[in-house]
């Protein structure tokens, strides 16, 4: 079986375990599906997400123009305290940061290596869980706004990290920790425009499992500029990383708008 296309970020379908999908424009690959088999992977160019046209990818999938331009990679993303469409003001366009900075959003635990503490819409649970590789998560807030939970998450950054340990995540190194009784303890952590949401928010503690037949004892990553070609058989996913059983590790997401033929042995 043979794909080609530009790669996005693998969908996802909350299963036990989680179901992955590599879409393309014509076809998707189910990846569960592809498990313990040969594949080989070939860079064959570039395409930007945005614009479409075939340039350098700079960051997240965008060339260096659409990447410096377009709303939908303002420094509001990665620091959501940064967000200013409750107040009316724009960043780069307005109308689309507040369709999206202006719903309700989630400040989170999740357990992807230590205990880390994060922001998402609400519509993307539990897909930002997923693709962090949390194998358990759960809300502590939920607020109307990207801006109340980014500074939730700043005030929170002195007790818990705000990223994950990829490596240790990708060997199934976890903390032991019970999220529940941390979530209990915060209330007071919490900003004063925030503290009211804390008992109206779903306690509910989630677990995820992902389709790894075998965890890596090391691990190296997979460069498609430095190796435009690559053959490994498949031995799992986890978060947005593919698994070889020589260790080798393909963030899908560091290469989105790569341009990729994928044979399946």
């Amino acid at each position: 079986m043979q794909y080609e296309g530009v790669l996005n970020k693998m969908q996802t379908e909350f299963n036990n375990p989680i179901e992955y999908y590599l879409v393309f424009k014509n076809n998707f690959l189910n990846i569960n599906q592809i498990l313990d088999r040969t594949i080989q992977i070939e860079f064959v160019g570039y395409e930007c997400l945005n614009c479409g046209e075939h340039k350098k990818i700079f960051r997240q999938g965008f060339c260096y123009d659409c990447f410096y331009k377009s709303a939908e990679v303002g420094d509001w993303i990665m620091r959501p305290e940064l967000s200013t469409a409750h107040l009316g003001i724009e960043d780069r366009d307005l109308a689309y940061e507040s369709k999206v900075q202006l719903q309700p959003h989630i400040v989170y635990l999740a357990l992807s290596s230590d205990v880390k503490v994060g922001v998402t819409r609400k519509t993307q649970v539990p897909t930002r869980w997923i693709d962090q590789g949390a194998s358990k998560a759960i809300e502590i807030v939920e607020v109307p706004n990207r801006y109340l939970a980014g500074i939730t998450e700043v005030a929170l950054k002195d007790t818990f990290t705000d990223k994950t340990n990829w490596r240790k995540m990708l060997q199934n190194e976890i903390a032991t920790e019970d999220l529940f009784a941390i979530r209990e303890s915060l209330l007071d952590k919490l900003p004063e425009e925030v503290k009211s949401y804390f008992d109206t928010t779903s306690n509910r503690l989630l677990d995820l499992n992902y389709p790894v037949l075998q965890y890596p004892t090391k691990i190296k990553s997979l460069n498609l500029e430095k190796t435009p070609s690559f053959e490994g058989k498949l031995k799992g996913v986890k978060g947005q990383y593919l698994i070889f059983e020589d260790g080798t590790v393909f963030n899908i997401r560091t290469y989105e708008g790569f341009v990729v033929n994928i044979n399946i042995q």
